[in-house]
């Protein structure tokens, strides 16, 4: 996964001289696997730069953020928690013909911001692995007649934070083996559609599946 991530930050440009990244910690494996690989890069990298990591916490009761803020901090990690009303917001603005899930995601990622200019911070990391990015590529093919997928680096609609996906490369059977391995205190953050399955996104998944049979480099391929 180091190595990986590695050759995402090179290809990509995605980490520089001073910079002081948020890293989006949720609670959940891939941000888990972000942060600790992140950290241990920068320990021997040739250049300097600050790792914050940063916790938007929804406001969905039973969402144990206590848990996940007592373990970054006995790892050392600089943190900063964050408290929202986004849950109150998405039942008063959200359609019904709108996801609630990529509503909710809009609203944590324009806090994410807010956070970063207020702590000092020029980039945002986040933890979309490899599946991710094919699956969005599918997803905007079949469903949006788009051929466009997620960005390992881009400028932010407000035009002052770069987001970056250092895990562009690294697959989801890695994340998993690593978050097993290091036991690491995972959280659900208690959304009320939690656990509901994205019947879409289950059969691009499903699709990859049955094709990697007869062709295990296919993701490397489409990546």
């Amino acid at each position: 996964i180091k190595k990986l991530t590695g050759k995402a930050v090179g290809a990509f440009s995605l980490i520089e001289e001073g910079d002081r990244i948020a890293v989006a910690v949720s609670g959940g494996k891939d941000s888990y696997a972000l942060l600790h690989v992140l950290e241990q890069l920068r320990r021997r990298a040739p250049i300097r730069y600050e790792l914050v990591a940063v916790n938007v916490d929804a406001g969905f009761p039973g969402y144990r953020k206590d848990i996940l803020e007592s373990y970054l901090k006995d790892c050392g990690f600089n943190v900063h928690m964050e408290s929202t009303n986004c849950s109150h917001i998405i039942d008063e603005k959200l359609r019904g013909d709108s996801s609630y899930c990529a509503f909710c995601a809009r609203l944590r990622r324009g806090v994410l911001y807010s956070v970063a200019d207020r702590i000092g911070c020029n980039k945002v990391a986040l933890g979309h692995h490899l599946d991710d990015f094919i699956e969005t590529l599918l997803l905007n093919q079949f469903y949006s007649g788009s051929l466009a997928a997620m960005s390992p680096n881009l400028l932010a609609d407000n035009k002052r934070h770069r987001v970056i996906r250092p895990l562009v490369y690294v697959e989801e059977s890695s994340v998993i083996k690593f978050s097993e391995q290091n036991e690491f205190p995972i959280i659900d953050c208690g959304c009320p559609v939690m656990g509901k399955v994205d019947q879409k996104r289950q059969r691009m998944q499903q699709l990859l599946a049955e094709l990697q049979k007869d062709n295990k480099y296919l993701k490397s391929s489409m990546i």
